[in-house]
């Protein structure tokens, strides 16, 4: 019981810490935003519920955490709730002075509201990029040609003869490609043969010479996903599976065969760590996968990432080249995430995909459990989501609210207060619906 409960507090704080970083800087984006366009902030509130500590600023806005971690606003001039309602007493009370009725979120100028409103979510995507960027530069880019770096430990690594900071010009009779050439890279390694050592041709400082080395990727656990049955059987990063079911594996494709053949049936592995052999049983999971052309396949998954029997040697990458990096990892958490629900409203692959508060936050646990640039990176893509999410046009969310700025400036006039309030009551209906469905799938989906 002890260990469950230091493992459920350490979840839940992952989870806490993971969702106040984004929801404060989601509505940093709609405060600062707002100041810089007139409109005043009289709230700015991480959490909602009970106050559990506040403050007044200089410009009259109270900053404040609140007991329920589940989100966050920023109340503005004129609004009457969480949801930028309009507060009816509050806007005839300005409309006296036409300096106060620019200073309310109804009172503004579109503009103003319409980019108050933007901003949230264009902070989130940009606090993904920035993160991604950050981590590609710290990680760097891979040299090319492609130079061992570190060799990972493998229960056959007294018999290579590869070492740190070999060039690498071949590997079994096969010449490496430029490692950015993706499609070259995939035919290379789809054409080196299956066994245990391999020759690889070197340049190991003037020379050139042949040496031995491992299949270049080998069943190693580069890292563990979470909600995955390897992730609950207890396996971690660093562990090697040299054994399905009484059967020796020396490649990931080995095991990937035999985990797909299983059809989810429970698979004995033999386990490589700090030199000790372990003993797991664990059952694959069917997983929906999305892929690079589009759309999404179904696997039977134990839910490991493998990689290359060493890391690449590395070079810093430019501040460009960075940022372009972490453009390109946040559209493609966009794009997968729109493929992702469409491919669940047609039926093309299960509903519970879709993941609630505790699924989440069972998330957060697991890859703050696996280090800190882990959970770094899980929370840019949980920002990214978060961004996207509150652009849908659903009334109460920010994707709501710009299409009622849309249909004024078509227009010319606001919908009318009634048809607002039918709206966005509508709007919290489809939102708690959508929070229910998903809870269920955290409770009941396997």
């Amino acid at each position: 019981m002890i260990p469950q409960f230091g493992s459920l507090i350490w979840t839940i704080v992952a989870f806490v810490l993971a969702l106040s970083v984004i929801v404060a800087v989601h509505e940093y984006g709609h405060y600062i935003v707002g100041r810089w366009s007139g409109i005043h902030a009289e709230v700015f509130s991480i959490g909602f519920g009970p106050v559990l500590a506040s403050r007044v600023d200089r410009r009259g806005t109270r900053w404040q955490i609140a007991l329920l971690p589940f989100g966050g606003y920023v109340k503005f001039m004129g609004d009457a709730d969480a949801a930028s309602g309009k507060d009816e007493d509050a806007m005839r009370a300005a409309s006296a002075d036409p300096a106060d009725l620019r200073r309310t979120m109804h009172g503004a100028p579109l503009w103003a509201r319409a980019a108050t409103v933007a901003a949230g979510p264009a902070f989130n995507f940009a606090m993904s990029i920035l993160v991604f960027a950050l981590v590609l530069m710290s990680r760097g880019v891979a040299t090319d040609p492609l130079t061992v770096g570190d060799l990972r430990p493998l229960p056959a690594a007294s018999e290579y003869t590869l070492r740190a900071g070999d060039e690498i010009l071949e590997i079994a009779g096969r010449a490496t490609p430029d490692f950015d050439d993706s499609d070259a890279w995939a035919d290379f390694t789809a054409g080196i043969p299956l066994a245990p050592v391999l020759d690889y041709r070197v340049r190991r400082g003037d020379a050139v010479t042949v040496v031995d080395g491992p299949y270049l990727f080998p069943p190693h656990v580069l890292q563990v996903a979470p909600q995955s049955a390897a992730f609950a059987s207890g396996l971690k990063a660093g562990d090697v599976i040299t054994g399905v079911d009484g059967a020796g594996v020396f490649a990931f494709d080995q095991l990937r065969t035999a985990v797909e053949g299983s059809q989810g049936r429970a698979l004995d592995l033999e386990v490589w760590r700090d030199g000790e052999t372990l003993s797991f049983t664990l059952a694959p999971k069917r997983v929906d996968e999305p892929q690079p052309e589009g759309g999404f396949v179904t696997h039977w998954r134990i839910g490991i990432v493998g990689g290359m029997a060493f890391d690449p040697a590395t070079e810093a990458a430019g501040p460009i080249e960075a940022l372009s990096g972490g453009v390109a990892q946040t559209w493609r958490i966009i794009e997968g995430s729109f493929s992702g629900l469409w491919h669940m409203v047609t039926g093309a692959i299960s509903t519970c995909n879709l993941s609630g508060p505790i699924g989440i936050a069972e998330t957060s646990g697991a890859m703050a459990s696996q280090g800190a640039q882990s959970f770094i990176w899980f929370i840019a893509v949980l920002s990214a989501a978060v961004g996207l999410l509150n652009l849908f046009p659903i009334p109460a969310l920010d994707g709501g609210h710009l299409v009622f700025y849309a249909y004024e400036a078509v227009t010319g006039r606001p919908p009318s207060d009634g048809a607002l309030k039918v709206l966005m009551a509508a709007g919290l209906a489809m939102i708690l619906s959508l929070m229910v469905f998903s809870l269920g799938n955290d409770i009941f989906c396997p």
